[in-house]
């Protein structure tokens, strides 16, 4: 590393290279292109910022491009890469959708080194010729599970397409399968895997637990867990519907907690994540889409309000917490049949779910026993009482009210005299008989 970027390091705590730094560094570096699988909170932003950074000239051009999922992301991203980049007076540009767009095009005619964004705004610029690519050297797919996707493929190859053939190209992510592989290939043939899963020393501690609760009291259940000290989270939904109507919940019973969809003004996106990450706010309920790659700070539970559908998204959504060996908890809400199914995302990954119960304040693994109500356990010596008691028809539920099709239901508590009823009935009989004898 340049002299001025091992100082900073230093400056920041940094002891040692993390696996995926260390084995991308010198590739990048050399100009050859790389797939890096590592797992979340690694260290892969800063992986791919260093070499990015020693590969840049003096000249006031765009010379690397940065893709990143969402625009939270891309934020997050051009945040940590200022950073480092101000240690050798290189200038980095956040261009992400949603953003004034004449801001940014202003801001482009001071001829940022590089650039960070998300592919639809960036395509944009380039495509209006505002973003020159003419002279970019690299570029760097970040979370390229998700943006080699069918959503966004054709807009990351339209991006590659406009630099240079001999350009640089950095893939990363978190999980991999032989389709990533693939168009990893397709963009360059002779991409190096680097895969640093199996060595890599980074996780913390992390629990994976299913808190058992039922379908219709899961948002209360979030209410009820703030009543442990420092429980902060991070919430997942399947559903954006099903995140309305909590939040709705929530506030409704005076609960604050932000929300973090992908259908949200920025500016609204950008408050809520601030407002968790300062402590403002100790829940934030968000989608797949919306979190993605997002990296809180000291994040010590995340909760599955809803089971993923694959393994993929649940290592995503577990993976932002536990992160630079700090401990995490993973929480998913759920019954027995949700067991299985977590126990079939987790497996692949060497963990095995641990059922867990609220109870007293507190999760506990041991299911709490729970009384009949008012529920009290009688002792007499009183033989004409048993006799008595023992005497009555057994019903399954005195209290249960027993409906008649046009009566009103009787109840235990409720009777209605048998007797007096037939009296009534047999006197309106005998009237009206009287009558026709009459006619």
């Amino acid at each position: 590393m340049q002299e001025k970027l091992q100082a900073y390091a230093t400056q920041l705590g940094y002891q040692q290279p993390t696996a995926i730094q260390t084995a991308v560094y010198g590739p990048l570096l050399q100009g050859q292109s790389v797939l890096g699988i590592a797992p979340t909170g690694s260290g892969k932003t800063v992986a791919f910022t260093v070499p990015v950074l020693e590969r840049i000239v003096t000249e006031q051009t765009t010379q690397a491009i940065i893709l990143e999922p969402t625009a939270e992301l891309a934020a997050q991203t051009s945040q940590v890469m200022s950073q480092w980049a101000a240690q050798l007076d290189i200038k980095v540009l956040s261009l992400i959708g949603g953003a004034n767009i004449k801001r940014q095009m202003e801001r482009l005619k001071k001829h940022p080194q590089i650039v960070v964004g998300t592919p639809g705004r960036i395509l944009n610029l380039i495509e209006i010729g505002r973003l020159k690519t003419s002279n970019v050297t690299t570029v760097i797919v970040d979370e390229a599970d998700n943006l080699l996707s069918e959503d966004s493929l054709d807009q990351v190859r339209s991006i590659v397409d406009h630099t240079p053939t001999e350009v640089t190209l950095g893939f990363f992510s978190a999980t991999t399968n032989d389709v990533l592989a693939e168009l990893s290939k397709w963009f360059i043939p002779e991409v190096t895997t680097l895969d640093v899963r199996e060595i890599d020393d980074t996780q913390g501690e992390v629990t994976h637990e299913l808190l058992m609760v039922s379908n219709p009291k899961k948002a209360q259940m979030l209410m009820r867990l703030l009543h442990m000290p420092k429980f902060k989270a991070l919430v997942f939904f399947n559903q954006v519907a099903t995140l309305k109507k909590t939040a709705a919940f929530l506030r409704h019973n005076h609960v604050a907690a932000g929300e973090l969809t992908a259908d949200q003004r920025q500016v609204d996106r950008q408050k809520a994540l601030t407002d968790f990450r300062n402590g403002k706010l100790r829940l934030l309920l968000t989608t797949d889409v919306a979190a993605r790659g997002m990296d809180i700070a000291d994040l010590p539970a995340v909760i599955n309000f809803d089971l993923p559908k694959d393994e993929r998204v649940y290592v995503h959504r577990s993976g932002r917490t536990g992160r630079m060996g700090a401990s995490g908890q993973v929480l998913s809400f759920g019954n027995d049949h949700d067991l299985r199914e977590l126990n079939h995302l987790i497996s692949p990954q060497g963990y095995q779910p641990v059922k867990v119960y609220f109870a007293g304040n507190q999760l506990t693994t041991n299911r709490p026993t729970v009384e009949p109500a008012n529920s009290q356990v009688v002792k007499t010596t009183d033989k004409a009482a048993v006799s008595e008691r023992s005497a009555k028809p057994k019903t399954t539920n005195d209290n249960k009210p027993v409906r008649i099709a046009g009566k009103k239901p009787v109840t235990a508590s409720n009777p209605v005299s048998p007797k007096k009823h037939n009296k009534k009935k047999h006197s309106k009989r005998k009237g009206m008989r009287h009558k026709r004898e009459q006619s």
